[in-house]
């Protein structure tokens, strides 16, 4: 039987994407987004907790992002989990990260008064060929709930 490693969130950036190039040309951004979830507590006080999630977008799609996307911005993102350790160079201590490699994003902020996205909804390829789109609609009649 085959599993499923599927992470759907919808949050804020907490910083602007960071674009970069690899060899070949492979365009990734990351940038961490916050998750906030609100509740009361035992006093009736409400409380939130935040948690931050490190994003990773691929190709096409991290360019968009590069330019569409900013600090505060609200994004529904469709992704999977991925793992990975390494050993600095200098210091020879271990390091683990857990990242979503994000399949699909959509923005969730309305546009401004007076100025317009410029970004129809476009399908790209990421990492390893999924599809995936930027939606720049203002409805929120995309969302999955």
């Amino acid at each position: 039987m085959k599993g499923i490693n599927k992470v759907m969130l919808i949050g804020n950036l907490g910083k602007d994407p960071e674009l970069q190039y690899l060899e070949g040309n492979i365009a990734v951004v990351k940038f961490p987004l916050a998750t906030t979830e609100s509740y009361k507590d035992r006093t009736g006080n409400v409380m939130s907790q935040t948690e931050w999630h490190s994003l990773v977008v691929w190709r096409g799609l991290a360019e968009m992002a590069h330019k569409y996307l900013h600090k505060g911005s609200l994004i529904y993102i469709e992704g999977r989990l991925r793992s990975r350790t390494w050993e600095e160079k200098d210091t020879k201590i271990k390091r683990h990260a857990t990242e979503i490699i994000v399949d699909n994003l959509l923005m969730l902020d309305k546009k401004k008064e007076g100025t317009e996205y410029g970004l129809p909804t476009q399908n790209t390829s990421n990492e390893e060929g999924f599809s995936s789109h930027i939606n720049t609609n203002e409805t929120n009649d995309n969302l999955p709930f």
